[in-house]
């Protein structure tokens, strides 16, 4: 039986958000025991170490943006060496920074898909929508506004990091959002985004968001999962640089990582927006190298499967 690569790649810079820390995620994941906690889930694993790219500036924006050029800079880095390892047929997981690096992995998975004929399919697990566009912006922070930009709004530099952009709306699900600005609301909606929100969430049940999510997803599917870890609610996850109440639990959470590794199409991932000088001893890169040996395949279900 072959044994499947997962590589890690740290992408360390907080350049695209608006609280700095971010940039120590990926050395808190290790520190974390993340490369023994996938050795344990089968995997041979890979730590490509992280990536070098340009320090942040902390400027003011400029024409709309707040250190464009450096944010560009990063998501091509990200990029070549996510569709890299996919080619090499690896399974990479990038390691953040902060969720704006997301355009460029997702690029590459886009990218991978149209040279191997997959569809692609990328559930966004966030408390924001991260659908800002540079006419609706209100701070310039470009990590919020990665999702507008792989669908196509935004700087060429991210929106055409493969000389197209990257999504189209069908293809990307939004999981667990409930902080929203009103034009994101109105971007959402016009692109008919498919959007499972906190109400869903409490009006549903996780189950059968994650069963809905998940139609369609087959064998001739690349998934992607890009999770933000401000996600999962800051009773849990305190270590996040935008933490907002009210966000899904520890066992809804670990329910969608376990239903994602049972439909068996995950391709390449992320794990971003950590903010270890923010955290509690650590507990929330812990928490979510928990998550990540789910969603790799650790599961807590006794019955026979």
């Amino acid at each position: 039986m072959t044994t499947t690569t997962l590589t890690l790649i740290g992408a360390p810079t907080d350049v695209g958000a608006s609280v700095l820390g971010a940039s120590m995620g990926p050395d808190a994941l290790r520190i974390a025991g993340i490369a023994r906690a996938m050795r344990g889930r089968g995997f041979e694993v890979i730590d490509r170490g992280n990536l070098a790219g340009p320090g942040n500036p902390q400027a003011e924006p400029a024409s709309g943006f707040r250190h464009l050029a450096e944010v560009t800079a990063w998501n091509e880095a990200v990029y070549a060496a996510a569709l890299a390892d996919l080619r090499a047929g690896h399974v990479p997981l990038m390691m953040g920074g902060d969720h704006c690096l997301a355009i460029g992995s997702i690029s590459a998975a886009a990218q991978h898909c149209r040279e191997q004929g997959k569809r692609l399919k990328v559930l966004w697990f966030d408390a924001h929508a991260d659908a800002n566009t540079p006419e609706s912006t209100p701070s310039g922070n470009l990590h919020g506004m990665p999702v507008a930009c792989l669908l196509g709004h935004g700087p060429a530099g991210l929106t055409h990091l493969a000389g197209v952009p990257a999504l189209q709306p069908g293809q990307i699900g939004l999981i667990g959002v409930r902080s929203v600005d009103a034009t994101e609301k109105q971007f959402v909606n016009e692109h008919r985004i498919e959007v499972y929100d906190m109400r869903t969430i409490d009006e549903l049940g996780m189950r059968t968001v994650m069963e809905r999510a998940l139609a369609g997803v087959d064998a001739d599917t690349h998934l992607h999962v890009s999770f933000d870890m401000d996600c999962l609610d800051p009773s849990v996850a305190p270590g996040v640089g935008t933490a907002v109440r009210g966000g899904p639990t520890y066992r809804e959470t670990q329910l969608c990582m376990e239903m994602l590794a049972d439909c068996g199409a995950l391709r390449s991932a992320d794990l971003v927006e950590l903010n270890p000088a923010l955290d509690i001893r650590n507990q929330t890169a812990e928490l979510a190298v928990d998550l990540l040996e789910s969603l790799f395949g650790k599961s807590t279900l006794m019955r026979p499967v």
